[in-house]
């Protein structure tokens, strides 16, 4: 009896670039092979912020993308999250230093909804109270942001830092802050 020769699945993937959002220049990030346009749709797939950006200083920060069309052999994607490393947070967070996490959902001005996790440290310890004031503030002024800027600007906005230059400068007077981040921001589908 003859044995059958199987064909192998491998060969028979299609091989898709895949494009970073609009806002990243659609720049091709990569590769990656599928068996037809259908499975390609709803990956994810991360990748270090310094990549897109070509900026060295964004090497702490990974950025979920998500393949939402895939048209001939090229797949674009749309962003899920920005997150910082946990190895980056814990260098920022030493003894002697109070911090202050927040997590807000928010709302753009276009209606884009968006949940951010904030993270504000001072530069010596603090009292209760004032944490306590840092985040009611913090949270205050996240809100009102979001809702006079539409999400492309406001993402941006957290990408260069200058949201989180902003919110320390603003919040000073309650006690010295050393630094503010945004440890991730998620888009909702």
């Amino acid at each position: 009896m003859a044995t059958q020769k199987k064909s192998d699945n491998w060969k028979l993937k299609k091989w898709f670039s895949v494009h970073a959002p609009k806002q990243f220049n659609e720049a091709i990030i990569g590769e990656m092979p599928a068996n037809d346009e259908k499975a390609a749709v709803g990956r994810k797939i991360e990748v270090g912020l310094d990549v897109l950006t070509h900026n060295p200083s964004h090497a702490y920060t990974n950025v979920v993308l998500k393949v939402v069309d895939a048209e001939g052999s090229a797949a674009h994607t749309k962003l899920v999250s920005i997150n910082l490393l946990y190895s980056y947070i814990r260098s920022l967070v030493r003894r002697y230093k109070s911090i202050a996490t927040s997590v807000l959902p928010v709302s753009s001005k276009d209606g884009t909804g968006m949940v951010l996790k904030m993270l504000a440290i001072t530069r010596q310890r603090s009292t209760h109270s004032r944490i306590r004031g840092i985040r009611e503030e913090m949270n205050e002024r996240a809100l009102a942001y979001a809702k006079e800027t539409n999400a492309t600007d406001m993402i941006n906005s957290i990408i260069e830092g200058k949201f989180q230059a902003e919110m320390a400068a603003q919040l000073r007077h309650i006690t010295p802050i050393s630094k503010i981040e945004v440890r991730a921001l998620e888009v909702k589908q």
